[in-house]
């Protein structure tokens, strides 16, 4: 079950769980869409993996046991630990390589 954590992970903006703007990674690192495609170039700056749209979770129980309010949101809020350099320097690395070849 996906954690739908509540912000970027550089830029610190709040990404709701309705938000179409938050990219993920197979790790669930989770920014927003500026910093997904300008800072980061499409590549995770923890694991190197690609960055995708994140599955909106819906309100609404359309069976049971389902929707936010049987799985709600994260709230714990994640930073990056990396410098920017190092942030740069990783994008710029694998930007022009297939998520698949990483």
């Amino acid at each position: 079950m996906l954690e739908l954590r509540p912000n970027c992970e550089i830029c610190d903006c709040d990404l709701p769980p309705d938000s179409a703007d938050a990219r993920i990674c197979t790790y669930e690192c989770t920014y927003c869409i500026t910093c997904a495609e300008d800072v980061l170039a499409g590549v995770c700056a923890n694991c190197g993996g690609n960055l995708v749209p994140r599955p909106i979770r819906p309100k609404t129980a359309w069976r049971n046991g389902t929707g936010l309010g049987n799985h709600p949101a994260g709230t714990k809020r994640r930073h990056n630990r990396y410098s920017e350099d190092d942030r740069r320097a990783l994008s710029k690395r694998l930007r022009d390589v297939p998520p698949d070849q990483r």
